[in-house]
């Protein structure tokens, strides 16, 4: 394979923490990267588009690209007690959502989708208009009243208090409760076209800049802080400690049935496509 792989994912901590290791070349024999950082609402478009080799994106964005990329089996994010909130300014129950204004970070996220389910079983009649706002601008939205509630991601689980916000519900608890399942959120992908050996070794590195990590976090620590948007340096300690787990390392059964489960649920909600069979095969 000549150059380097062209690679975008998010400065997030937990990202910043997995690429580490492979970003600064200290994975033996793991191909140079060519790293670009971007939200995952962009990457998610960039996957669309079929820009860039290996992409973080959402795994709610798998069934539209999936043709043209394969899902790799590690450095992604799922996970237990890490889900989505949907946020208030004053305590209210999953009723009074009825007919409201929800702000969400992207429609083609898996928080969006496991919003949608969760409406769909506890807000009678569903949820009003859905606004697309970029991440950092939902909590004060919520806060300032230009939507009555709002959906979050990452971070915001440790500092919507700050904004006087309230949690109303926990997507994650929800679907945890109805599945058993981990939370399936933030996938890594690479294009088929790189052939079946690159794939692998992709795979390789990036479990190894993983477990890389986990040997000395210290040495990632630099490069966490550079990228982690003024977050607070226990904050971002939380979020890595949060996201980045066994499933980053391996998907094994859980993760792959987490994926298809939501998946599954999704598209028979006209949420998504239908995955087709073998979809989420690795090569």
């Amino acid at each position: 394979m000549s150059g380097p792989i062209k690679i975008a994912y998010s400065p997030c901590p937990n990202d910043t923490f997995v690429f580490d290791a492979w970003a600064h070349g200290r994975v033996p024999g793991a191909p140079e990267l060519d790293v670009t950082f971007a939200d995952i609402d962009l990457t998610n478009g960039m996957a669309e588009r079929g820009e860039f080799d290996v992409l973080k994106v959402s795994y709610a964005v798998l069934p539209w690209v999936l043709d043209e990329y394969a899902l790799l089996p590690c450095g992604g994010a799922l996970g237990r007690g890490c889900g989505p909130l949907v946020l208030t300014r004053e305590a209210a129950s999953p009723a009074d959502l009825a007919g409201k204004t929800v702000a969400v970070p992207s429609e083609r996220s898996t928080a969006y989708l496991l919003f949608r389910l969760w409406a769909a079983a506890e807000v009678p009649g569903g949820v009003g208009e859905v606004v697309v706002l970029p991440f950092h601008e939902i909590m004060p939205a919520v806060r300032d009243g230009k939507v009555d509630a709002g959906l979050v991601i990452h971070e915001a689980r440790f500092t919507y208090q700050d904004y006087g916000l309230t949690r109303l519900a926990d997507m994650g608890e929800h679907w945890e409760e109805t599945t058993t399942l981990p939370i399936p959120l933030g996938a890594i992908i690479a294009k088929r076209s790189l052939g079946e050996e690159t794939l692998r070794e992709l795979a390789r590195a990036a479990r190894t800049s993983v477990r890389m990590a986990w040997d000395d976090p210290e040495v990632s620590r630099p490069y966490v802080l550079a990228h982690a948007q003024e977050m607070d340096p226990a904050v971002a300690d939380a979020h890595i400690g949060l996201y980045v787990n066994e499933f980053t390392a391996d998907l094994g059964e859980a993760g792959y049935a987490a994926v298809r489960g939501l998946l599954t649920r999704a598209a028979a909600e006209g949420l998504v496509p239908p995955l087709g069979p073998g979809a989420l095969g690795f090569v």
